[in-house]
């Protein structure tokens, strides 16, 4: 017979508190990303058929290379606490979760960054 209590059985098992700066940042990510996307969506309708010299000119508005920046921060970040979410749920293997999970934010942050950098070139000509 059993005489612990449930909250003896669980104690080191982890706790509740952990995942919510997590859950924060991925609602946090997601809600900038809805105003971002239609910013973007509006944009890229207003400058379909634009030449090459217009897309740069587009680009090189300051609040244009801003919000495009935010966009792409958000994006990865989104992107990449979503998949983290999925490995940790669906990999059981702990050396294969650990290493897709530095894979994933490795990724993600070479590609944000090298984005950022395209941005940030493109408007300072």
């Amino acid at each position: 017979m059993n005489m612990r209590s449930p909250l003896s059985r669980a104690r080191g098992l982890g706790s509740a508190k952990t995942g919510t700066a997590h859950w924060w940042a991925q609602r946090l990510t997601a809600l900038a990303l809805v105003p971002l996307v239609i910013w973007f969506v509006v944009s890229m309708i207003v400058v379909t058929g634009a030449d090459h010299e217009a897309a740069v000119t587009f680009i090189s508005i300051p609040i244009n290379a801003v919000l495009l920046i935010l966009l792409i921060v958000a994006t990865f970040r989104h992107g990449q606490l979503g998949l983290e979410v999925v490995i940790e749920d669906y990999i059981h293997t702990k050396w294969l979760e650990v290493a897709l999970i530095i894979a994933v934010k490795g990724a993600a942050v070479f590609l944000g960054v090298t984005s950022v950098y395209a941005v940030i070139a493109i408007a300072l000509n």
